[in-house]
């Protein structure tokens, strides 16, 4: 079965399997307990501030997140490492970054552990020569390779504006979602794993192939890409070399999306409301990369979700025990979502 749709229609049964409002079915597609309060300890005096960034290591035994220096920008903060690993405890292991990250948005962890992160840059005053950067990192923190130029926003091969994500396919090409913001350059990006340019595909808009906000990345067993086209409320499905294959909408508005090693499909809506994708409710659509089935979801824990802002989480993130990760920007925290 296939959820192949267009924009704006939503398949029946997850309406009344999934969506209802509120409801006995909406309560109980929740499999999952959410831990209380913030998780993961930092350093004595530091603080979480907004993060959208998490992925687990190949093994799922530890966490990556990226933490935007105790408040939604490491501008002025270049002591500050806001690269983070942690247990499944939630014990820090290990930091860096500091002075090379102005605003950590998405985050890929590679076969090899190495830790690729988009510095999409960020809000307010910001200094020269930061962000509109892909940084690939070993897991010890040493920097091991750059796409885009630091600082320098742009439309071309080797330039990126605002990117909002990043991952890396088995044979090593690397594609990138740039453009943050749905008036940005609103394409993916592909290149080989030397960071060679390969092409590019996508424009502004809404039909099969166009994106507003193209915001999260996930790739299934097949090697589909899967991108999140945020402000069009929807996921595109693509093959690797920009093929438009299906439009899904039964997974909310994804800001963030996860695919596990069972094809098992994590999308992190944070921005659902009564104007933004109206009847959709904020939290973590959970259901098959394979069919489009949507077979549970976790609620926005916020009490009052249907702000103009965000809430809920942005990124997702599953470790080896099957429990969910939410890194929230509005919250300024990462969740625990402990499967039942």
């Amino acid at each position: 079965m296939s959820f192949t749709s267009v924009r704006g229609i939503r398949p029946f049964i997850v309406l009344l399997g999934i969506l209802a409002a509120a409801g006995p079915a909406h309560a109980q597609s929740n499999t999952y307990g959410t831990v209380r309060g913030v998780w993961g300890k930092l350093s004595e005096g530091r603080t979480w501030g907004a993060t959208s960034a998490v992925y687990p290591s190949p093994d799922g035994r530890t966490i990556w997140v990226g933490e935007r220096c105790g408040v939604n920008t490491c501008a002025g903060a270049d002591e500050v490492d806001p690269i983070l690993q942690f247990d499944l405890e939630g014990n820090l292991l290990r930091s860096f970054g500091a002075g090379m990250i102005l605003w950590p948005h998405g985050m890929h962890v590679d076969r090899e552990g190495n830790v690729w992160v988009a510095d999409a840059l960020g809000f307010g005053e910001q200094p020269e020569g930061r962000g509109h950067e892909v940084l690939k990192f070993s897991p010890e923190g040493e920097l091991l390779m750059t796409l885009g130029k630091k600082g320098v926003p742009g439309d071309g091969p080797d330039t990126f504006r605002k990117p909002s994500d990043v991952l890396v396919a088995p044979n090593g090409d690397i594609f990138v979602a740039d453009g943050h913001d749905a008036g940005g350059n609103n394409r993916i990006v592909k290149f080989s794993s030397d960071g060679t340019f390969i092409k590019e595909w996508g424009r502004t808009g809404s039909e099969a192939g166009e994106f507003r906000d193209p915001h999260a990345l996930a790739m299934d067993s097949q090697g589909r890409l899967f991108v999140g086209d945020r402000a069009n409320s929807r996921i595109q499905i693509f093959d690797q070399d920009g093929n438009h294959l299906a439009t899904w909408t039964q997974f909310g508005r994804p800001s963030g999306l996860f695919i596990d090693e069972n094809d098992v499909l994590y999308a992190a809506d944070s921005e659902s409301n009564a104007r933004r994708n109206p009847g959709w409710h904020r939290g973590i659509y959970i259901g098959s990369a394979r069919d489009g089935w949507v077979h549970a979801f976790i609620p926005d824990p916020e009490p009052d979700p249907n702000n103009s802002g965000t809430s809920a989480a942005e990124g997702v993130a599953v470790d080896a025990m099957g429990n969910v990760y939410g890194a929230e920007v509005g919250p300024r925290m990462l969740r625990k979502h402990i499967k039942r």
